[in-house]
């Protein structure tokens, strides 16, 4: 997501129109995403031919190196631009479809421990974030911008801050450009980090989604583990996106008593209108799983389909991110985010560490 959609939101089209304009988009989005499948396929089958052991670079990391090849090369056309935008839709509705491999007793099960975790981070998070800014001297909204992006799910989460603590466009495109930023170097850097360490998959999909931002490269990160960890970081990572609207409650009432936002006159249809609702959705259809509403092979083409959406969000993160627009927002809120990341990252390491001792398997 580039730092212009906050301070320059597209014209709103009607219905039809909207639908005709997503498709170059669309159609730019499945053409890199399979380019990406293709480049996987393509290498294993050398190596096999060959009888060479290759390095097995997945679809998720080809698929953003393509998009962001091209973003950052040629650039993307503006026709393009509103069926790209498309990639969190896919996103969410790839973790919907996702549920089909939870029953509700793996959610329960995870749940618990998760949520004892994501309480955790949050309060280590805030409480980094908030620190880090006060001591490089950022704005006070700015900086509670970027602990709510980091403590929640990134983006997102400042997007739906923005209005609610009233911060400026310009505060909202320097927290969104520092966690992009950090968004791109988490699919680099934990992968290999959770290989130096011989973490298991259920360990390591927990931390992802614990300590990485935008729930699209948290994801993917966990993808580019294995397939296991990538379904073990969605569900950290929901639930902590669940708690979206409890924590920009907060901070809305925060400003509102410092006469810094407008009054919340309704918490609970401002709860309801902050909750991610995709959550719903992913638990909807893994209470179907569970009480055996797919066949076998039903749940199987499911699960394919939530591969396919994500072969389009992967493809959206690559040609949605402009490393030339990050660059631009200056240095300061990229070093709070950098440090506030590296220490949130190896805080929430050490707490899964502690965990996997008692509650996760090996």
């Amino acid at each position: 997501m580039t730092v212009a959609v906050v301070s320059n939101p597209p014209a709103v089209l009607s219905p039809p129109r909207r639908i005709v304009a997503m498709v170059p988009g669309l159609v730019a989005l499945a053409l890199v995403g399979y380019a990406g499948k293709v480049a996987e396929q393509s290498i294993a089958a050398y190596g096999r031919a060959h009888h060479l052991t290759l390095p097995n670079i997945e679809y998720v990391l080809w698929a953003i190196v393509f998009g962001l090849v091209i973003s950052n090369t040629i650039g993307v056309p503006s026709i393009c631009r509103v069926g790209i935008d498309t990639y969190e839709f896919w996103l969410k509705a790839g973790i919907v479809l996702l549920g089909v491999r939870f029953v509700l007793g793996d959610v329960v099960r995870l749940g618990g421990v998760s949520l004892a975790c994501v309480v955790l981070e949050l309060a280590v998070s805030i409480a980094v974030m908030t620190a880090l800014g006060r001591a490089f001297k950022l704005s006070p909204k700015l900086t509670s911008l970027l602990a709510i992006g980091a403590s929640i799910c990134g983006v997102s989460a400042i997007i739906a801050a923005k209005g609610a603590i009233d911060a400026d466009d310009e505060d909202a495109s320097y927290a969104i450009a520092a966690i992009l930023a950090l968004g791109a170097v988490s699919l680099f850097v934990f992968p290999i980090i959770g290989h130096a360490l011989a973490m298991s998959d259920h360990a390591y999909g927990l931390w992802v989604g614990l300590a990485v931002d935008n729930t699209a490269e948290a994801t993917a990160a966990g993808a580019l583990y294995s397939e296991t960890a990538g379904r073990f970081a969605v569900l950290a990572k929901t639930t902590r996106n669940a708690t979206i609207g409890f924590v920009v409650l907060g901070y809305a009432l925060y400003w509102v008593r410092r006469g810094g936002a407008s009054r919340v006159t309704n918490k609970a249809a401002f709860l309801w209108e902050k909750f991610p609702k995709f959550v719903l959705g992913f638990l909807v259809i893994s209470a179907l799983a569970t009480v055996g509403a797919f066949t076998k092979a039903q749940s199987a083409d499911i699960a394919n389909l939530s591969r396919w959406a994500f072969l389009l969000t992967f493809a959206g993160i690559g040609l949605r991110t402009n490393l030339r627009a990050i660059a631009r927002q200056g240095w300061r809120p990229l070093v709070v985010g950098v440090a506030g990341e590296c220490a949130i990252a190896l805080l929430t390491l050490a707490m899964i560490a502690g965990a996997a001792q008692r509650f996760l398997p090996r």
